[in-house]
């Protein structure tokens, strides 16, 4: 078993699709640094692919630049490139993502924002908690 756990920024917009069957698939890539002996910052790049609710949290929540962390599995693949070579490429399947990047680095359209009023509409009012009549009884 294979299982990895990464931090860093995403390096393009999420991109969401939905495969033949019509399950939804995100895919996006994932900077991380890391520090060689010297003090030396090197920066490794991952592809993540996230499947079903997840994806489309990721795809509606994220974009370029914000930091996240994923936990998942490695996938090792080997295709046929173009030019006829053999090429391995490794994937992270996640499991989990967790949003990093606080709102107000955020721009705006963050998971954590209360949804944009119209313009012209009224606010709205809190709804009014109801009495509740409790007369001791267990209702199971």
């Amino acid at each position: 078993m294979t299982k990895v756990f990464l931090i860093g920024n995403l390096t393009r917009d999420p991109e969401l699709t939905e495969t033949a069957g019509g399950v939804s698939v995100c895919r996006f890539g994932v900077a991380v640094n890391r520090y060689s002996g010297q003090e030396e910052r090197q920066t490794d790049f991952y592809n993540v692919t996230a499947w079903r609710r997840l994806g489309e949290t990721v795809a509606r929540y994220t974009k370029k630049g914000n930091k996240i962390a994923v936990y998942g599995d490695l996938q090792i693949r080997q295709y046929d490139a173009n030019d006829g070579t053999r090429r391995t490429s490794v994937d992270v399947i996640a499991q989990d993502v967790e949003f990093l990047t606080p709102k107000q680095q955020d721009g705006g359209d963050s998971f954590y924002d209360a949804p944009a009023a119209q313009p012209g509409a009224a606010p709205k009012k809190k709804p009014a908690l109801e009495a509740f009549d409790d007369d001791g009884d267990i209702p199971f």
